[in-house]
Parts: C-alpha cells; structure tokens; sequence
C-alpha cells in the first residue's frame, strides 16, 4: 500500500541532507543506499567532475513484467542555497522553513513521489512495466549534471520528470531552448576630466546597443533579458571596456536564431557609430522541449491523472528544466508539478497534499492496481 506517511518521512529525511549544486555527493549515497536496501540495481557517473562538482546522475533499472513500453521518472538532487541545517515546520498539509534556508521541495518532493510509487510496486507485486529511476545533480545550474549524463545508462526513451511548481494537475510539455551570450565592449582609455575627447567611452556604446535590442517579452513564445553588466573604474577615467550577460529564449528555433541575430546588429552598428568595437559569445544553453500534445505519454499521463480525479492542466512554460537537455539527446518528457511553492527562495513551501496525488499519477503509470 501506498504510505502517505512513508513519503512525508522521507521527504524529511532527504531535506535535511546538504546537497547544493555540485555539492550533492551525499545526497547520491542516501538514494544509492536507498536502492541497495531494495535490491534495485543501479549505475552512476562522474558528472561532477566535468565542472567541479562532487554530485552524479544516478540511474536505476526496475525490472517490469508486462507488455507495456519502458518509462522512466526523474528528478533532480540539488537544491537552491541556502540549505544547510533545514529546519522544516509542518501545518497540517504544509511544509515550510524557519526563513533561514530554501526547503528542498524543488526537488526531493519529485524524489520521494518517485520512491513512494516505486515502493508501492516492490511490495505489492503487481504486474508493471520496465521502469527507470533517474536522478540528477545541478540542475538547477543550467542542467549542468545532466548535460554531462553518461546516456547510455538510459536506453529508455520517454521520460515523467516530476519537476513543476504548482499542483498535482500540472503537465508541462513544451519549454523554450535558451542561448546565453556574452557581449563585451571595448572603447578608448583617457583621462575624464583633462582629454575626454580622446577616449572613447565603452559604457555610452553599450548604452547605444542595448537601448535598441529587444528587451523582456518580444511575443508569446519568445522573451529576452541582460542579466549582469560590469566595467569600468574610476569617475575620472573614460571606461574602455564593459561586458554584459543576457539570455534569450523562445519555442521557436527561428525566432531564436533572429534575436540573437538583432542583438548581434544591434552592437554593430553602436561600435560603427563610435569608433569602438566589440566580441560577442553565444551559446545554446539547451534546446527547445516540444510534445505533439495527442502523443502517447501526454495521453497515458492524462488518463493516470484522470483515473485518480484530476484533471490536466496542460502547459506551456518559459523555464528549462532536465527535460530540455534530454529533448536534445532524443528523449520525450513531460513535467508534472508536485506542490512546490515558492522556489528558490526561504519562503519556500510543500503542499503534501499534492505530493501524495502526484504519487498516485505516479504509481498509475508504473503498473497496474
């Protein structure tokens, strides 16, 4: 049987274990633990290394016995900082913090839906198909864990990434590919207050650009940001070099492409105006997510939901996720929410009641009752 009390327990337990992006070691010895006490097998890589990090994705193999393709469930180990020495605080269905730390809802309550149904199917015995236990490190820096995957530990190819702020019903199956750039200016050095006129000032030419790139939401499946710009020193000295960051993301590959192509123009023709110039660096940070929404998984997914009450709210999202990064290896997902609230900050919050729903879409879609 199905424990809601198990998987509160857990979740408890894996909250109050350490694991920041690239710090996740622990966090991976509890869950391989977890797996050896069940006699799940199980493999792992050496993600971490690839950038500095200590974690590694972990894929796990339960044997199935029906006909019924292969299907795996992810999600991720690492968790915002701060998370040391989380202090959880249960209200009747709710699980925050003391507003010291992140809670780790985002995503150990994907984690222990995931154990919960897998649980439920090792002691029940009840016929269910091939099932694939994925679990991530750093995802939530750019999907780095996942980016570095040793693929060949999953041969299977649709994926349930329980991953998604919001309730039980939520189903995400499309998110935007993302490129990150970085743009640097470069002017003239001079002395600001003696021969101004023979510098040529980096941050005016960066004020050029920007002014007439596309900034925020450019339509409905496309947006653009500058996150950080820096340069420069002292006010009596015409600044010759200032970088930004930006990002760009849209769900068509297109629109894309032509933004970071205006953004790009956009610093011509400000260094062509002012006699400076300038290097631009871009990169796809991972691709577009995109389902046909009469697929069988959103079908098999929508009918689980059903069988237990809810109705699917079906979505399309503008962040990235584990999900995006598989999408480019040839994986399909979708991202069901769990009742997270409040990510990424110390208000962060549980709504178990929608963890324990989502463990039943879960234990549905593993196997049969």
């Amino acid at each position: 049987m199905l424990s809601r009390e198990r998987l509160q327990e857990r979740f408890i337990e894996m909250i109050k274990i350490y694991s920041p992006s690239k710090g996740e070691k622990e966090m991976a010895d509890w869950i391989e633990n977890w797996l050896r006490e069940r006699n799940i097998p199980f493999q792992s890589d050496h993600a971490g290394e690839a950038y500095g990090g200590n974690g590694r994705n972990i894929v796990a193999f339960v044997k199935g016995n029906t006909k019924e393709r292969p299907l795996g469930f992810a999600a991720h180990m690492d968790q915002i900082e701060p998370c040391r020495n989380v202090n959880p605080v249960i209200n009747g269905n709710i699980i925050s913090t003391d507003k010291t730390t992140t809670l780790g809802g985002d995503d150990k309550a994907g984690i222990s839906a995931i154990m919960e149904a897998v649980e439920d199917i090792i002691e029940s015995g009840v016929p269910h198909r091939d099932i694939y236990l994925v679990f991530t490190c750093s995802e939530e820096i750019s999907m780095m864990g996942t980016k570095h995957m040793d693929m060949s530990m999953l041969p299977c190819k649709e994926l349930v990434v329980v991953d998604a702020t919001g309730g039980a019903e939520t189903l995400a199956y499309k998110a935007p590919a993302m490129e990150a750039i970085e743009i640097t200016f470069k002017g003239k050095k001079a002395h600001a207050g003696i021969e101004p006129e023979k510098g040529i000032n980096a941050i005016v030419v960066a004020s050029k650009a920007i002014s007439k790139m596309h900034i925020g939401r450019i339509d409905y499946e496309t947006t653009s940001n500058i996150g950080h710009i820096e340069g420069g020193s002292a006010t009596n000295i015409v600044t010759d070099e200032v970088t930004f960051t930006a990002e760009i993301r849209s769900h068509s590959m297109e629109k894309l492409a032509a933004e970071v192509a205006h953004m790009e123009q956009c610093c011509k023709e400000a260094v062509e105006e002012m006699g400076a110039c300038y290097e631009m660096k871009h990169e796809m940070a991972y691709p577009v997510l995109s389902l046909e929404e009469d697929c069988e998984l959103i079908q098999d997914t929508v009918n689980a939901m059903a069988e237990e009450r809810i109705t699917a709210n079906k979505m399309i999202i503008g962040g990235g996720s584990d999900a995006n990064v598989l999408a480019g290896h040839g994986y399909k997902s979708v991202i069901l929410g769990c009742g997270m609230i409040n990510v990424h900050t110390v208000e962060e919050a549980l709504d178990t009641d929608e963890t324990w729903k989502v463990t039943k879409v879960l234990r549905r879609l593993m196997g049969a009752e």
